[in-house]
């Protein structure tokens, strides 16, 4: 036989698991929303011809000794196969970044000089949604965190689980529009976006999945936050209709 476990125990069980979700889900948020790797890919760009600094397998070599003779710079450019070169990228919210041939470092610019201006607007609209998405899953975990250490009354603490609920599941909803609205724009700046930008590969990055993971989080802890409110209300109910039930059988039996 399963043991039954205290209301209050069990609302205390509950209560935990909604403020650890919400703990993750933030966390999760933060780190995605400050990284640069919600897509990673490569772009094809063309190798430079090799120099006395310049050499390996990232530049041209060619057997002329005049840098300039037109005639081998076109034979090269023409039956050469290996003269392309893959960088890589990786793309945040805020800016995207590009390994720099023959170095270690990467050249980083904001990705919104990057969106067809037709775009940015969106980002905007992305940007601003995320870090509201931010504080709104802040102000969940501060009000659950309120419930669980200062009020032991069972009515108060009912008060402020239906405010987090209602405000976890209004950062669950606005996370899903603003991951929504950056993969539209990523996508439209990849076909409408600068030549010289254009990724040849790409996918999405360990930022995106974390930044949807975030999102799994946040809707977990709001259905767990409303199953703690519904199933104390009916606890309530069912407390109150025992009482009634044994008033009546006392009046009706009174003690002689």
């Amino acid at each position: 036989r399963m043991p039954v476990l205290d209301p209050g125990t069990a609302r205390q069980q509950r209560a935990s698991a909604a403020f650890s979700l919400s703990f993750f889900s933030l966390v999760f948020s933060i780190t995605a929303f400050s990284s640069s790797y919600w897509c990673e890919g490569t772009r094809k760009v063309a190798k430079p011809f090799c120099t006395e600094q310049n050499k390996g397998d990232h530049c041209i070599r060619f057997n002329s000794p005049d840098a300039n003779n037109s005639n081998a710079v076109q034979y090269i450019w023409e039956t050469g196969d290996d003269k392309f070169v893959d960088r890589k990228f990786h793309a945040g919210i805020w800016y995207s970044c590009e390994e720099i041939i023959n170095g270690e470092d990467e050249k980083c610019h904001t990705l919104l000089d990057k969106t067809a201006t037709a775009d940015r607007g969106v980002l905007w609209l992305s940007i601003v949604a995320e870090l509201l998405y931010n504080i709104l899953l802040l102000t969940g975990v501060v009000l659950m965190s309120v419930e669980m250490c200062c009020y032991h009354s069972v009515i108060d603490g009912l008060k402020i689980n239906a405010f987090s609920a209602v405000v976890t599941i209004l950062a669950g909803l606005l996370g899903m529009v603003a991951h929504m609205m950056y993969t539209t724009v990523f996508q439209m700046t990849v076909n409408l976006g600068p030549e010289d930008w254009r990724p040849h590969t790409w996918d999405y990055g360990w930022s995106f999945c974390l930044a949807w993971a975030s999102f799994a989080c946040c809707m977990a802890a709001a259905v767990t936050t409303i199953n703690k409110y519904t199933k104390t209300i009916l606890e309530f109910k069912h407390k109150r209709k025992t009482l009634e039930r044994s008033l009546k059988i006392k009046y009706k039996f009174p003690d002689h």
